[in-house]
């Protein structure tokens, strides 16, 4: 095995204890599973009566409204950012940098190390979430949707979908906190600019991660009558990207990003003083 790959390796390994282990992250566990807790209550104490097309329809509006746009999102925020920034704060970054390592193989390393983790514990809540949805329906008419029907292509996809959220916006945050030093200003800006792709014009929809998460999921939600609702801003009625092509440009997406943070990291210094 060549060093760096070695070194990137070793990176990711004490990056993910802190990730995984760490009380500050505690939040995000919490954030990545909510949804599971009304779906428990729905399995427990919902009506049995009501079609297994309505609980499909529910588990895409939670999934797209939700759980995308916050909880992944936010989670991201926690997660990606914190990989320079956190360590700036608690002036543990230079250990990194006064070892015999690359910039870019810290970036890759640190960058994956965050990848396994959000995408560990967002693709674990959707699969949970999945089941606790659909737990109160028989065993047989489970096993005809998942195998006969669309359930085992519609997991998977959502699976997918949250995993290329966890790619996309983990690059653009991490990107953040290596250029700014206050990244949660650019945060508040995806986040406006991501809220605001309902009403954008069909253009510059497609400047944005959530068109093409959104041409991923496999049901689409109808767009609410009238246009008061606040939900008329998360809905957009163009007609999505192909899921190939969608896919593709998210990881194309990401891997500029992640190259960009790599050359901007050639020239952060250690400057705890200012921070």
């Amino acid at each position: 095995m060549t060093l760096w790959k070695r070194q990137i390796l070793a990176i990711m390994r004490i990056d993910l204890a802190k990730t995984f282990f760490a009380k500050r992250g505690l939040w995000i566990y919490l954030l990545a599973f909510v949804p599971v807790v009304p779906m428990v209550g729905h399995w427990l104490f919902g009506h049995r009566e009501h079609p297994l097309g309505e609980d499909v329809q529910v588990f895409a509006g939670i999934f797209q409204f939700f759980f995308l746009r916050v909880a992944i999102f936010f989670g991201c925020v926690g997660i990606f950012m914190n990989l320079f920034r956190g360590e700036m704060l608690d002036k543990s970054l230079h250990y990194y940098m006064l070892a015999p390592v690359r910039r870019e193989v810290l970036v890759a390393g640190k960058f994956l190390s965050g990848l396994v983790a959000a995408v560990s514990i967002f693709c674990l809540s959707v699969v949970v979430q999945w089941f606790a949805m659909f737990a109160h329906f028989s065993p047989d008419l489970m096993s005809s949707y998942m195998f006969n029907g669309n359930g085992l292509s519609n997991l998977i996809s959502y699976v997918l979908a949250a995993a290329l959220a966890c790619i996309g916006y983990g690059s653009v945050f991490l990107w953040a906190g290596v250029r700014y030093k206050n990244p949660l200003i650019p945060a508040a800006a995806i986040l406006v600019w991501e809220s605001l792709n309902g009403i954008l014009p069909a253009l510059l929809k497609k400047f944005s991660l959530i068109y093409w998460l959104k041409s991923i999921c496999p049901v689409s939600i109808p767009k609410p009558p009238g246009n008061n609702s606040i939900f008329a801003l998360l809905v957009f009625d163009i007609d999505p990207a192909p899921a190939t092509v969608a896919i593709v440009n998210l990881l194309l997406l990401a891997a500029f990003v992640v190259v960009w943070a790599a050359i901007r990291a050639r020239r952060v210094e250690i400057g705890y003083g200012t921070e």
